[in-house]
């Protein structure tokens, strides 16, 4: 059976995405941290990161990494917060959350956003971010 994340990858469900490429993407959390908050997920479904071979956790990684470069750009944050928990979903993720201290990366007070402008304006503002690093040809337009 398809994970949620699955789903989403296969455009079956919405996602904001930010990344695209043949065997990772990220797209906005609907229950974000902090405004930007991101997972980068890897289109092969694997439930934990332990199970990743070392070239596919390597492109997560370098990923997340420009995702991260993108978030504290976009919200001018002095640190990119990264975290791999992978309760949620079991499918391997990576959180990447712009954060200004550690009460920043807790998830025991997050909620699905319910509005849908604040998520659509934060997946516009990282996008625009991360065109302006480089990372053009990896940006979708929209979704």
């Amino acid at each position: 059976m398809p994970t949620l994340f699955s789903r989403i990858l296969e455009g079956e469900l919405p996602g904001r995405f930010v990344w695209q490429e043949p065997e990772v993407a990220a797209f906005l959390s609907i229950a974000p941290l902090t405004p930007g908050h991101t997972l980068v997920v890897p289109r092969r479904e694997l439930d934990q990161w332990t199970d990743a071979d070392g070239e596919l956790l390597a492109r997560c990684m370098t990923v997340a990494q420009a995702i991260g470069r993108g978030v504290k750009r976009a919200w001018d944050a002095p640190r990119a917060g990264l975290v791999i928990a992978g309760f949620e979903v079991p499918h391997l993720h990576i959180h990447v959350a712009p954060a200004w201290g550690m009460g920043d990366l807790d998830f025991s007070g997050t909620e699905v956003e319910k509005d849908e402008a604040a998520l659509d304006e934060a997946a516009v503002r990282l996008r625009g971010a991360l065109r302006e690093l480089g990372f053009g040809a990896h940006v979708p337009a929209q979704t």
